[in-house]
């Protein structure tokens, strides 16, 4: 799998999920049905060996890219099951940031009960606001567009649309493809960390998360939400830093154990003190 390089030093997987591999599977599909019938229908017990056998040696790749291609393959499915309907899809990107065993988080701006990771909605570009308007893809009205949200891929897709706009989403054309904006924004910008010691960050991309479609009470329509999911690499000076933050008991900030993550902020024993909210376990 080849490695695509992005700004401030993070180094992410390219996408193997795409049109040809869908299609090579169910090339592999109706060549193991083919050869499978065929066997059935032959009188002649070496013919029917040897499409046997093919039938055999075709299950191995096809288990392989159905296996690779699961994703896509479910989102099809979705564009067939669902194309009557508008599905509400939210991307977003978060931060793991850890420092002597403990999880940053900040509070939230539109939620600001509740600790969250640093992070933020990914956010599209003229390119592909274009891509998105031929898609019929519209803004989500959950929340008011305003300078903060303007941009940001939380839309209205039709269901018919849902496997070409996660194609078009894994393509990384028309997009925001690093994490560094929500960073700079909610820790630089803020004073919260110097842009002395952070003219630039290192990062790892961990993993996405693509959610299986619900209904969502909130949105009151069918939801799909994606995270993808990033690791700071600080170099010394940068941990240092970020040590001190932690020390300094600034309010705006949690310095949380992965159990309180998972217990949306509670300690056994202890009076609860702080919220955290739910997708911060994505960062576990």
């Amino acid at each position: 799998m080849g490695k695509q390089v992005s700004p401030h030093g993070s180094t992410h997987p390219t996408s193997t999920i795409g049109a040809t591999s869908v299609s090579r599977l169910f090339a592999y599909l109706i060549l193991m049905l083919t050869a499978g019938t065929t066997s059935f229908f032959i009188g002649n017990p070496v013919a029917v060996n040897m499409t046997a056998g093919l039938s055999v040696g075709l299950l191995i790749p096809l288990i392989d890219e159905f296996a690779q291609n699961r994703s896509q393959i479910r989102h099809i499915w979705y564009s067939i099951r669902y194309r009557r309907k508008a599905i509400r899809v939210s991307t977003s990107y978060l931060f793991r940031i850890t420092i002597d065993g403990k999880y940053l988080l900040i509070r939230g701006s539109r939620y600001a009960q509740q600790f969250q990771p640093v992070g933020g909605v990914h956010k599209v570009s003229p390119q592909g606001s274009s891509a998105l308007s031929a898609m019929g893809v519209t803004n989500d009205d959950l929340i008011p567009v305003d300078p903060a949200s303007y941009g940001d891929i939380r839309v209205r897709v039709p269901g018919n649309m849902i496997a070409r706009f996660f194609r078009w989403f894994e393509s990384r054309e028309g997009r925001e493809d690093s994490p560094w904006r929500e960073f700079q924004e909610e820790l630089i910008a803020t004073g919260l960390v110097s842009s002395e010691n952070f003219p630039h960050i290192m990062h790892n991309y961990l993993r996405r998360e693509v959610d299986p479609i619900r209904y969502s009470e909130y949105a009151d329509s069918l939801e799909i939400l994606v995270a993808d999911i990033y690791e700071l690499i600080p170099n010394r000076d940068q941990e240092n830093e970020l040590r001190q933050l932690a020390a300094s008991g600034h309010p705006d900030l949690a310095w949380v154990s992965g159990q309180q993550i998972r217990r949306r902020g509670a300690i056994p024993g202890e009076p609860q003190t702080i919220e955290i909210a739910a997708h911060a376990r994505r960062v576990l």
